[in-house]
């Protein structure tokens, strides 16, 4: 990260500089992306490198997961590769600074010239110590001190990592949460959901239909599966999985809730090439994020995605 920094500027001028392909831009939920892919929440946690994913190619980048209150995550080793099956298996635990120091950082990027130029996303979730029925005042706090901060917010209630997180899912537990974010979402940024891709379809409609009620802007369909069956034996490891193993069933979400539902989705889940990207845009995906694939492909994945989303 510290190397991204020193070299983001660089990078940023010099993308800055280029003519931008106005075949590879999109405007999805009031927002106008350069192109459609973007960077996963999760790599930037702390939001420390924000103008190198600019300079890099992305057309849009989220920051977080962020907590109300700083934490250290699990206890490392947290993050294993598995090459045979092109898959990550992690179990951070939203270890981040707080919205509090998060806040403070952005307010004194977005002060200079090296705030990045596309839209930055925000994404928040529960904080580990706090109950699960103190859930949605630990999210307004993290909302209520970065809402002026970022372009659109995402509510994080899918990560398998934080004990009971995936309960918030539940239809009562998300109205509410869905309710009271919108209460303070006075400026009417853009709120998005974050699910997990073990879901039942039964719990994807309960999502939609509050989604629907709540005037949620958008869906990114899918965090990392607590389903491991691909993984060998011996790589075997507690935590979320991402990677190829979940490209057809997050590919498969995407289609199931644009075949039901108007509202935008963000792609995310095994993608590795240009095709992986077309088949999520295929699907209905309005953007595609990556996490996964830029670790096992590198920077040069970007651009070769970002052509999937050419307008012919």
């Amino acid at each position: 990260m510290a190397f991204l920094n020193g070299l983001g500027p660089v990078m940023q001028t010099l993308r800055r500089n280029a003519s931008p392909d106005p075949q590879l831009a999109r405007e999805v939920f009031g927002l106008k992306f350069p192109n459609v892919v973007g960077l996963a929440a999760g790599f930037d946690k702390n939001a420390l490198v924000l103008p190198a994913w600019e300079g890099l190619g992305f057309g849009f980048a989220e920051v977080g997961t962020i907590t109300a209150k700083a934490q250290p995550g699990n206890p490392q080793p947290r993050l294993f590769r598995v090459p045979e099956i092109r898959g990550v298996i992690n179990r951070m635990g939203f270890n981040n600074d707080g919205a509090d120091v998060v806040a403070t950082r952005l307010e004194r990027l977005r002060s200079t010239s090296r705030w990045p130029q596309f839209p930055v996303g925000v994404n928040i979730g529960k904080s580990k110590v706090i109950p699960l029925e103190e859930a949605t005042a630990d999210y307004l706090y993290s909302f209520n001190r970065l809402r002026e901060l970022g372009d659109y917010f995402v509510l994080n209630v899918s990560s398998p990592n934080t004990p009971g997180l995936r309960k918030l899912q539940d239809r009562a537990a998300l109205g509410e949460l869905f309710g009271a974010i919108q209460c303070a979402n006075v400026t009417r940024k853009p709120v998005l959901v974050k699910i997990a891709p073990d879901l039942t379809w039964e719990a994807v409609d309960d999502v939609l239909s509050l989604v629907d009620e709540h005037g949620i802007a958008g869906v990114i369909a899918t965090n990392t599966t607590i389903d491991h069956s691909p993984v060998p034996e011996h790589r075997k490891q507690t935590g979320g999985l991402s990677g190829a193993p979940v490209r057809a069933r997050s590919t498969e979400i995407i289609r199931y809730i644009t075949s039901r539902a108007k509202v935008p989705v963000i792609g995310v889940g095994g993608i590795f090439n240009a095709d992986d990207a077309k088949e999520k845009l295929d699907a209905g995906a309005a953007l595609i994020q990556l996490y996964t694939g830029f670790i096992y492909e590198g920077p040069a994945l970007v651009s070769r995605c970002a052509s999937a989303g050419r307008r012919l």
